[in-house]
């Protein structure tokens, strides 16, 4: 398996680049996102019946073929364990009523989906540095919940240090408190004065800075990194198995949708044969992506634009995964890619030809919109009916995957979070504090380390190179 840029320049100085290269490249040179080359096709037969860590080894090993098979393995095994995520199935369903399910996929240390990705991540960031003999500066944005996932992650691991930028008063109390309180040496937290579509726009800023990405060693653990959404399409696999009887019933998912990494993975399982029916993305008041699929209009919202929410991390405008899933709609073809991403910078948007649109709505996804009151109100409905808090961004998902339910098609709806990291939202909706791990009982109260910084990229350069020479 072979990687390609979606905007046909090189990665790591080669025209398609073996799996560890994009690992620790992130951005390609001609600041495109990797893709592979062809997607592999699903054996459902044989993987309905595997555990989590087995069905892992054989998606993952079908894109990666630069790691021995067995050190693959002991890298899955170490990381998908029942200690880590509080279940021997790793991602379980929880069945509502016949027909509706969530899959919970937030279990992990920082109670966000973002886990399941990035502990793999962060063992296979280690394996390959050390047997390269390498070191790696990660540079990240988060709207929320990437930056916990990615430091707990790679907390201590060898040869790594992160520098990870967040929108500063933009988060929820836990999600900022679990970030700034950790004092690991190799962790440094940035608290950006602008949106996360400013961190976001800082990170490819520096990652396209040729020379300086290649002094200090920079990779990428944001959802611009293949690896994310390669472990990301494992969970839907087996939220598949555990739903259907039988291979061949369509399934219909929800998700809630901020950088489409997420919604793209139940994408490229689609592509390779699972039996997917409707892709149900859900925005919330930051509904660009809710636009573009009903007019074929991508038409992101500059930072005073962007809506600071109740489900925080989908503030977003510019989804950094929506280039990957174009590049598969134009044909792969990265003329018409590097044309409409320019169109993208100098006129703010891009409309799609009549042909491409079709493609669009040929490719199964269907999108709807959620507010604050509708969280609310999702929140109460689900707790009332079933005695199961979710989180405000679940119910995003919930509100709108209800909207599209069809009778005969089972919808599952993917759990991003637990209610703890929202307390204010839960308590709001249902007059109650969600309960939380005893590990994060006095979070908030904890010391906590960040810098402020403007929204700048060489002010987050200046201080990165005070840390790494």
């Amino acid at each position: 398996m072979r990687y390609i840029s979606t905007r046909g320049g090189l990665i790591g100085g080669q025209v398609s680049a073996p799996f560890s290269t994009v690992l620790l490249e992130g951005l390609a040179s001609d600041g495109g996102l990797s893709m592979p080359e062809s997607y592999p096709r699903a054996e459902l037969d044989a993987w309905r019946p595997l555990s989590y860590p087995a069905l892992c080894l054989e998606i993952v090993s079908r894109f990666v073929d630069d790691i021995p098979r067995d050190a693959l393995k002991a890298i899955i095994d170490k990381t998908y364990t029942q200690e880590i995520f509080s279940s021997a199935e790793i991602t379980p369903v929880r069945e509502l009523e016949p027909g509706l399910s969530l899959l919970c996929v937030s279990n992990g240390p920082t109670l966000a989906f973002k886990d399941i990705a990035l502990q793999l991540l962060g063992n296979l960031f280690e394996y390959v540095l050390e047997r390269e003999g390498r070191v790696i500066n990660i540079l990240g944005a988060t709207s929320g919940d990437t930056g916990s996932s990615a430091e707990y992650a790679m907390r201590g691991k060898r040869g790594i240090k992160v520098f990870m930028l967040s929108p500063h008063k933009r988060m929820s109390a836990f999600q900022q408190a679990q970030m700034y309180t950790l004092d690991d040496p190799n962790i440094f937290n940035l608290a950006i004065e602008g949106t996360f579509d400013c961190c976001q726009d800082i990170v490819k800023a520096v990652g396209g800075d040729t020379a300086f990405k290649k002094q200090y060693h920079l990779g990428a653990v944001n959802s611009i990194n293949w690896a994310r959404v390669m472990a990301q399409i494992v969970y839907y696999f087996k939220g598949y198995f555990a739903v259907t009887r039988k291979n061949g019933e369509p399934l219909d998912v929800a998700v809630p949708t901020g950088n489409f990494g997420n919604i793209l993975a139940a994408y490229v399982a689609k592509q390779m044969g699972l039996p997917l029916r409707r892709l149900i993305l859900a925005t919330n008041e930051n509904d660009v992506l809710d636009e573009f699929f009903k007019s074929g209009h991508y038409r992101p919202r500059s930072p005073e634009e962007t809506h600071a929410t109740s489900s925080p991390s989908m503030d977003i405008s510019k989804a950094s995964n929506f280039e990957r899933y174009i590049f598969d709609c134009v044909g792969r073809d990265s003329t018409v890619m590097r044309d409409l991403w320019a169109q993208l910078a100098q006129h703010g948007g891009f409309k799609l030809t009549e042909q491409v649109h079709q493609r669009v709505q040929a490719s199964g996804f269907v999108s709807g919109r959620s507010t604050h009151i509708d969280r609310l109100q999702t929140i109460r409905d689900i707790y009332c009916r079933y005695g199961v808090m979710i989180d405000p961004h679940t119910a995003d998902g919930v509100k709108v995957g209800q909207e599209y339910r069809e009778t005969g098609v089972p919808l599952l709806c993917v759990e991003t979070a637990l209610p703890a990291k929202f307390a204010v939202t839960i308590e709001e909706a249902l007059g109650k504090t969600p309960p939380r791990p005893e590990i994060y009982a006095d979070i908030e109260q904890r010391p906590q380390h960040y810098k402020v910084l403007p929204a700048d990229a060489g002010a987050v350069k200046a201080f990165m190179r005070e840390r790494l020479i």
